[in-house]
């Protein structure tokens, strides 16, 4: 079985988490997962809403902090819908 790919965003700012995410996603097949890590606060409610509308699910979303490092970790299943939203 495939590890899942991980998408470390953390540094980046608004709209770039968002960015990546999307360009990762593309480079998926539906059904497939990727990991996405950011510490942008706005990537709390931009990457959900971005993947609601773009028809990928979010599995799992949960806060994770080490050694001062606070960050968002999405588990994101690509859906099967083409196009962007932004």
């Amino acid at each position: 079985m495939a590890e899942t790919p991980i998408l470390d965003t953390r540094g980046l700012r608004c709209p770039l988490p968002v960015v990546k995410t999307e360009a990762a996603l593309r480079r998926l097949s539906a059904g497939q997962q990727i990991m996405v890590m950011a510490d942008d606060p706005l990537a709390a409610v931009d990457i959900p809403h971005f993947c609601k509308e773009a028809g990928h699910k979010v599995e799992e979303q949960e806060s994770a902090s080490a050694e001062g490092d606070s960050h968002c970790v999405f588990l994101v299943t690509a859906g099967g819908k083409i196009g962007s939203s932004l």
